[in-house]
């Protein structure tokens, strides 16, 4: 019954209103790339006067016809709500961005844990469990202040407990100062996972 009336609706909704041009209207003035002077365009209607109630009717004729055909649209859609639901579903999942490349052109990529140096400014807190004792305090530490310049700075972190400077002296070897990347910089703490 719903592709019926959206067929009668389609049939019917009068097509001349999108087409012709208002009984005694200006004609329409073109310009032409090729030529200085415009091109006048008269409309290819009879002019024949007809009664204002005609107008009127077709005017109602016509905003019954949209309704009809916007109604039986909705049905269509009301009765086939499942298709209708994964279309859109597939359609938000076909426009969702994919996900970032990686930015693996960092020069220092190698000391973000990859090897047995770790870069203090760049490298997350996970980086640091390859020295015992370092995980999760002396790496907390350094993470959550810098950026530094050399490694030695540290050695100046306020309130440091002596053991962590311990642990500090200990792995000095393993630890190298890289410029901050902001692209690892503010993940030095939490890894991406909170932001």
């Amino acid at each position: 019954m719903a592709r019926l009336l959206l067929a009668a609706a389609v049939i019917v909704t009068p097509v001349s209103a999108y087409v012709n041009f208002a009984p005694g209207a200006a004609s329409r003035h073109v310009k032409n790339a090729g030529l200085s002077s415009s091109v006048n365009l008269e409309p290819m209607i009879l002019e024949i006067e007809e009664p204002a109630t005609e107008d009127n009717s077709m005017g109602a004729f016509g905003a019954l016809a949209a309704g009809v055909g916007v109604g039986a649209m909705l049905g269509w859609l009301n009765s086939r709500r499942q298709q209708v639901a994964s279309a859109a579903a597939a359609a938000a999942i076909a426009v969702t961005p994919a996900a970032a490349n990686a930015y693996v052109d960092y020069e220092g990529l190698a000391f973000l844990g990859g090897s047995d140096k770790v870069d203090i400014n760049n490298a997350n807190v996970q980086a640091y469990k390859q020295f015992p004792g370092f995980f999760p305090t002396a790496a907390g530490v350094i993470a959550t202040h810098g950026p530094y310049k050399e490694v030695k700075e540290i050695f100046d972190i306020p309130n440091v407990d002596p053991r962590i400077t311990a642990i500090f002296k200990k792995y000095k070897q393993n630890l190298v100062c890289l410029p901050a990347n902001p692209a690892y910089f503010i993940d030095r703490v939490n890894n991406g996972l909170y932001r």
